[in-house]
């Protein structure tokens, strides 16, 4: 593993595993909420975010954490792996109102400055349909994909698997 992208619902841990297999493995940790956010929540342009990440996955090693559907297919052109997160619908909105709650109007750490946590039933609806909707279009894009493919449905799977490193 030299370049890893984990992928997922939110809620489902890709940020807990991404941190923990970057202080494993000494690869660098890219979190693509940190990059991709603006202050106040402002979303980059779509070219401006697309040459972004053409030059981080320019590098020749890291982990990469985050969905971002659009620029997927130019991130697995780099990718030699990836880590798909699939874990319960209901457990991921739960770990998303927690941290809703926890972080209330507060910067989380995987977080740039000026986004604080807020409360959203849209991104709601998003994580409980993640796993019908967005995993599915996530797929399609991955149906070229000849790196290792690692699907974790489970927090005793996450487990297992960092056991095995």
């Amino acid at each position: 593993m030299e370049r890893v992208l984990v992928i997922g619902s939110p809620g489902s841990g890709k940020s807990t595993l991404a941190r923990e297999l970057a202080g494993r493995t000494g690869l660098p940790l890219l979190q693509l909420d940190q990059l991709y956010w603006q202050p106040g929540w402002v979303e980059p342009a779509k070219d401006v975010w697309a040459r972004k990440v053409a030059a981080l996955i320019a590098a020749p090693r890291w982990i990469m954490e985050g969905n971002y559907g659009g620029t997927l297919p130019l991130r697995l052109t780099r990718a030699d792996t990836v880590i798909q997160l699939d874990l319960p619908p209901w457990l991921c909105v739960a770990r998303v109102v927690r941290r809703m709650v926890a972080n209330w109007r507060r910067v989380r750490p995987d977080m740039p400055e000026g986004c604080p946590e807020r409360f959203s039933w849209e991104f709601l609806v998003y994580t409980a349909r993640f796993r019908h909707q967005g995993r599915r279009r996530t797929e399609a894009k991955m149906q070229d994909f000849t790196g290792t493919f690692i699907r974790l449905r489970s927090r005793r799977e996450v487990d297992a698997f960092l056991t095995a490193l």
